[in-house]
């Protein structure tokens, strides 16, 4: 798995990281049940600090995107490709909502008025 970082973006390190195993997984580089190299190795590729990987790495645990198991290291949930995606555009939405000074209450609201 190849991962880069943008040095222009001016996101935190830890989403960047975050970002870049998202698209990893959506572009088909890692498939459900794959297992990532150890956050040393990360942080090395990357030139940053290994706590920044593992923020990353946990923040997608969080999400399901990925799945820690001791012994077995850190691999790729299943269904993480289209979870992955749906988070991408819900981050999308939430951005343009506040462009156009909507809050996430306003959001929430819109959502629930759909179902």
């Amino acid at each position: 798995m190849l991962l880069r970082l943008n040095t222009a973006d001016n996101r935190p390190l830890h989403e960047q990281v975050a970002g870049a195993i998202r698209r990893a997984i959506a572009e088909g580089e890692c498939e459900p049940g794959d297992r990532l190299p150890p956050a040393r190795d990360l942080s090395q590729a990357l030139g940053i600090n290994v706590n920044t990987v593992l923020r990353g790495l946990r923040a997608l645990r969080d999400e399901g995107v990925l799945e820690f198991r001791r012994g077995r290291g850190v691999t790729v949930a299943h269904g993480a490709a289209e979870r992955s995606a749906l988070l991408d555009r819900v981050r999308d939405v939430v951005a343009d909502a506040a462009r156009l000074g909507y809050s996430r209450n306003d959001l929430i609201d819109m959502i629930r008025g759909i179902s």
